[in-house]
């Protein structure tokens, strides 16, 4: 497990889905500043920051289950931008590039995860 996580593509990508997360919801209302954006801008986080953890990890085991978990988080931020793009929330074209972002970094994590799987 030599390869620092900033090689890692998914990382890559899982950081610019954060990044347009965070411009897009520094338009929403001051009153979802507790609500939707609190748990957009923190799920966005999350899939970056358990890739990174994971690839801490000592074996590859945890590093499964630490992408396992950032999948899981990528799923949060799909749901959320949904409710956000229903609710009329922020610009729509940012909305959009985010939900490509969400996409790739999707695809991406399950190619990854298999990956991994198979290295035992």
């Amino acid at each position: 497990m030599s390869q620092k996580v900033e090689d890692l593509q998914v990382w890559q990508k899982a950081i610019q889905q954060s990044v347009a997360v965070y411009k897009l919801t520094e338009h929403f209302p001051r009153q979802e500043m507790y609500g939707l954006t609190s748990q957009l801008q923190r799920a966005a986080v999350s899939v970056a920051s358990n890739i990174a953890e994971g690839r801490g990890r000592l074996n590859n085991g945890e590093f499964r289950q630490f992408l396992g978990m950032a999948q899981g988080s990528n799923y949060e931020v799909q749901t959320q931008l949904v409710i956000a793009k229903e609710l009329g929330l922020g610009n729509q074209d940012r909305i959009q590039q985010a939900q490509s972002l969400n996409a790739e970094v999707g695809r991406m994590l399950t190619a990854f995860i298999a990956t991994v799987s198979a290295k035992g």
